[in-house]
């Protein structure tokens, strides 16, 4: 869609020109900013234009534990690109959530990782990945400085984050050890190429600690965390504490609950068996390239929307 009220879009190339004027907002890939009107809209400034390094690695400033280091530019297609170690068990979750946002290749080479998480929508798949994997959200202020929370908090609601004026995400940091972790998915939608109803991550720590992570049936991100893999009451107890169930034309609330409710169990249960076999990385397509099998399977709806065979 054409942003006609836009009357500028500025491409900075260092931080101090990161600096929004009434009515500017920063601008990613703009693949959901260009796609309905967005009244009161003067100004655009490029974050593309900055040059981030898509994935790095590095070093976590507050704990000191290696981390994979996620520009908020990253493309989601880039993201799937990246190689894999042969211990990173929790590597197919990026393929599951990116496929959960139903997008074309053409989105998937433009859209970004921090767009996505930052827009604040319930079913923001990449919220859902960074989340499970225990990510931090790195924020640059808007006086020069920077902070850190956790994915799972910063958004806060429909459309909300715990973003202020001026300030901008910059990247996502995942701990290696989050993607060393078994993990979980479960999703489910009213009809096979449809918007997630609710999607349900769930990880196993190294250490043993179990985390059922829960969007797009929610308003906000809710994890569920327990120091071991729970009983069938400990969990059904704290899902029932749960007070945020989201209510749309892609699904009901108590849907949205009983199905959430299902989808936990089912990953308590299969993530509290013992894990067979030695940790491989996954030989898998580029499903971000539609000349490929996994992407020409997309093109024929599953007659199961989940592993767990809810329709």
């Amino acid at each position: 869609m054409d942003l006609t009220t836009v009357r500028e879009i500025r491409t900075p190339s260092r931080r101090d020109e990161i600096v929004f004027a009434p009515g500017e907002r920063p601008l990613g890939g703009g693949t959901w900013l260009f796609s309905e009107r967005q009244p009161g809209l003067t100004g655009l400034v490029d974050l593309t234009s900055l040059g981030w390094t898509p994935v790095e690695r590095g070093v976590d400033v507050d704990g000191g534990g290696d981390v994979l280091r996620v520009a908020a530019t990253c493309t989601i297609a880039e993201l799937l690109r990246l190689p894999a170690d042969d211990d990173w068990v929790a590597h197919p979750l990026v393929d599951q959530c990116a496929n959960s946002l139903l997008a074309s290749f053409k989105i998937w080479n433009v859209a970004t990782v921090g767009g996505n998480v930052a827009l604040g929508l319930p079913a923001g798949a990449m919220t859902s990945l960074m989340a499970t994997l225990d990510a931090t959200a790195v924020v640059w202020t808007a006086d020069g400085g920077e902070r850190r929370e956790p994915v799972s908090t910063f958004v806060t609601g429909v459309v909300q984050t715990t973003l202020e004026p001026g300030e901008v995400l910059r990247a996502l940091e995942v701990p290696l050890g989050s993607l060393r972790s078994r993990t979980g998915f479960r999703r489910i939608s009213l009809s096979p190429l449809g918007r997630s109803g609710t999607l349900v991550t769930a990880r196993l720590g190294l250490d043993g600690d179990f985390v059922v992570t829960i969007t797009a049936g929610t308003t906000r991100p809710v994890q569920l965390r327990f120091d071991e893999v729970p009983g069938e009451r400990a969990l059904a107890d704290a899902l029932g504490r749960i007070d945020c169930w989201y209510s749309d034309p892609h699904g009901d609330p108590d849907w949205r609950r009983a199905m959430s409710a299902r989808f936990a169990d089912e990953l308590r249960v299969e993530l509290g068996r013992p894990a067979t076999d030695a940790p491989v990385r996954p030989v898998r397509e580029s499903t971000h390239d539609p000349r490929s099998a996994a992407a020409r399977a997309r093109r024929t709806p599953p007659t199961t929307t989940t592993p767990g065979g809810a329709r």
